[in-house]
């Protein structure tokens, strides 16, 4: 069945539990709410303007197509007028936040949205409903069914939808880039009052696994840190007189995550980065580049962009230092002798605290099965608390290989999901919906918004 999208009961569709999805699964879904059946011919239809954003209206029209639009999904809407009402006070609501959110992303000329991404979108998305149909017939009567005369139709209601998606989603993502929209820290009642809403659609809690973990990098020998270290000082001789930071990223640095970015790593607080690197960076003044700072990375080069209270705007340049066969297998004799002095007793935080890699993660807790890394999941998916697993073996940054001694400290079979089982996400994304409805809160004040009974 083909369906029109509809947006959540809670008004607030682009910012639900999971996150904000992306541009075309908000404009467009497998399953898009049946529209209603067309009035006849002879019937005189009166739309009614509900409300007003900047210069565009808000019609009776487009509530009614979302209340029909959950009915058609199996959503129960409320006959009683006076709970009727309010679903529709709810709706108005919700299509006056994304009307004030587009606009502003339409204001900004820094927000592009191109011709060509939008039919791409659209062209992917009617591939995909297309092919649920056998026949081109078959697709254009259920596209009849949902409200729409003609597959152009449809395309040109999908092509709308998607648009508004992407300036949306452009604008919330811009504005976190910038440092404008910080999370708004929630109350433990709301946090409770949101788990309740949303844990019917939150399924059952995964079956998972803790364990902890020695991770052993090998290191590099002192000739291979004194060349990367000699070509670090190069860079920042070139960049002190007037290189590209960008270009200089993109064309040295080995960090996977920053270097097609010029080496941004936009905006963090500390206690993010290593400590190396943010005693260095945020204590940088804006513009000014950093001698080579030494991390169990390697050697990064920075250059602090901007700075407010707390947090800063770095980018950086990453050489890792070559390790040899010689320090790899040194680095695999090291993890197989560390796994047999835990299997042999020895205390596993003593061993971690004398070897263990301080950029990776000490333990993890309750990570779901199916969430495991790969390698990890090999070893420990059937594992009882206690195991001690074979050592595992994953690639690291650039040529290291990295040797993990890992340790199940427990197993919880799956079950009903508690507000214990998911409080620190819920935090982390009801703080995230929070500053989106603050700052359309703002948005409403700087905006003429007229809603009328």
């Amino acid at each position: 069945m083909i369906r029109r999208a509809a947006r959540s009961p809670a008004g607030f569709a682009l910012f639900a539990l999971l996150g904000p999805p992306s541009d075309q699964s908000l404009a467009a879904q497998d399953s898009i709410a049946a529209m209603p059946a067309r009035m006849s011919d002879t019937a005189v239809v009166v739309d009614r303007v509900l409300a007003v954003v900047g210069n565009r209206p808000v019609l009776a029209s487009q509530v009614d197509e979302e209340i029909f639009s959950r009915q058609s999904q199996g959503q129960t809407v409320p006959s009683d007028a006076d709970s009727l009402a309010s679903i529709r006070k709810q709706i108005v609501a919700s299509i006056v936040d994304e009307e004030l959110l587009v606009q502003q992303a339409q204001q900004d000329t820094s927000i592009t949205i191109t011709d060509q991404e939008i039919a791409d979108g659209v062209e992917q998305q009617v591939r995909k409903i297309r092919g649920n149909f056998s026949s081109e017939v078959d697709y254009k009567n259920e596209l009849q069914k949902a409200g729409f005369g003609t597959p152009e139709e449809y395309r040109r209601w999908l092509t709308d939808q998607q648009r508004r998606a992407a300036f949306q989603n452009r604008l919330i993502d811009k504005l976190r880039q910038d440092g404008k929209l910080k999370p708004v820290p929630p109350t433990e009642q709301e946090m409770r009052t949101y788990f309740e809403e949303q844990k019917g659609q939150l399924g059952a809690r995964p079956a998972t696994v803790s364990f902890r973990q020695v991770v052993i990098t090998p290191r590099p020998s002192p000739a291979a840190k004194a060349r990367i270290r000699a070509q670090a000082d190069s860079i920042v001789l070139e960049l002190r007189k007037g290189a590209d930071f960008a270009t200089a990223a993109k064309r040295f640095s080995q960090d996977p995550g920053s270097k097609e970015q010029g080496g941004s790593l936009n905006w963090f607080r500390r206690g993010v980065m290593v400590p190396e690197f943010e005693r260095v960076a945020f204590g940088l003044r804006p513009g000014v580049v950093s001698d080579p700072v030494e991390s169990a990375f390697g050697y990064h080069v920075i250059q602090v962009e901007r700075v407010q209270p707390g947090e800063v705007q770095a980018r950086h340049i990453l050489l890792i230092p070559e390790i040899d066969s010689v320090h790899v297998d040194s680095a695999r004799v090291l993890a197989d002798s560390v796994r047999g002095l835990v299997l042999r007793g020895a205390s596993f935080d003593s061993l971690q605290r004398a070897l263990h890699d301080p950029s990776a993660e000490r333990q993890a807790d309750n990570v779901p099965l199916d969430k495991v890394p790969e390698a990890y999941g090999k070893v420990i998916g059937q594992a009882d608390s206690g195991t001690v697993a074979p050592v595992v073996k994953l690639p690291g940054a650039g040529t290291r290989e990295q040797f993990v001694v890992i340790q199940v400290t427990g197993r919880r079979p799956e079950g009903d999901l508690r507000y214990e089982d998911v409080r620190d996400r819920l935090r982390d994304q009801l703080g995230q919906q929070l500053a989106i409805r603050r700052y359309i809160d703002r948005l409403r004040k700087s905006t003429y918004v007229d809603v009328r009974s």
